[in-house]
């Protein structure tokens, strides 16, 4: 993290490593999460705005899978982009992400929120960038509805759906 310079991603400012007090210290957002913005009672971002931080994500997000090595996020979800008192947006929380070596990811370990990972992530096989691409589509289906992805179905369920049943967001009509 400390390598990493980009407007759209969050600026690592120090760390404390002696346990028990083990934490990051990133710049503050004032604004809190696009979760949070997107779906709080009585929200109020434009479409204009919403296609800002779409894109803002998206510059974010080339510059982690154009660094070298490439960092893969592995669990690139609206709740981890934060929005600046400018409104713009920054890729945050690097607890799963991985370095690519050669094809595919150093790690397979599975965590994060099935609402946004992409089918091979919910199997446990070999990923690359593209799963973050995947999640990136689930973001972009969320700017677009304003609604919670896979709203009504449990994590288990959404698993079974997108990593099994080859089920995908509905996009409604109209958007």
């Amino acid at each position: 993290m400390l390598r990493l310079r980009h407007p759209n991603v969050v600026l690592f400012m120090g760390a404390v490593t002696r346990p028990p007090h083990l934490s990051i210290l990133t710049e503050f957002l004032p604004r809190g999460s696009l979760y949070r913005l997107l779906h709080r009672p009585n929200s109020q971002v434009d479409e204009k705005r919403r296609m800002r931080m779409a894109i803002d994500v998206a510059k974010g997000m080339n510059y982690l899978h154009t660094s070298h090595p490439t960092i893969v996020h592995r669990d690139l979800k609206s709740p981890n982009l934060l929005v600046d008192k400018n409104w713009n947006v920054k890729v945050c929380d690097f607890g799963l992400s991985r370095i690519k070596h050669h094809t595919f990811l150093s790690s397979k370990s599975t965590a994060g929120t099935p609402e946004w990972m992409a089918p091979e992530v919910l199997r446990n096989e070999p990923a690359n960038e593209k799963c973050d691409i995947y999640s990136f589509g689930v973001i972009l289906w969320e700017l677009a509805t304003c609604q919670i992805p896979w709203k009504g179905l449990n994590p288990m369920q959404v698993v079974g759906a997108v990593g099994f049943q080859n089920r995908h967001l509905e996009i409604p009509r109209g958007h």
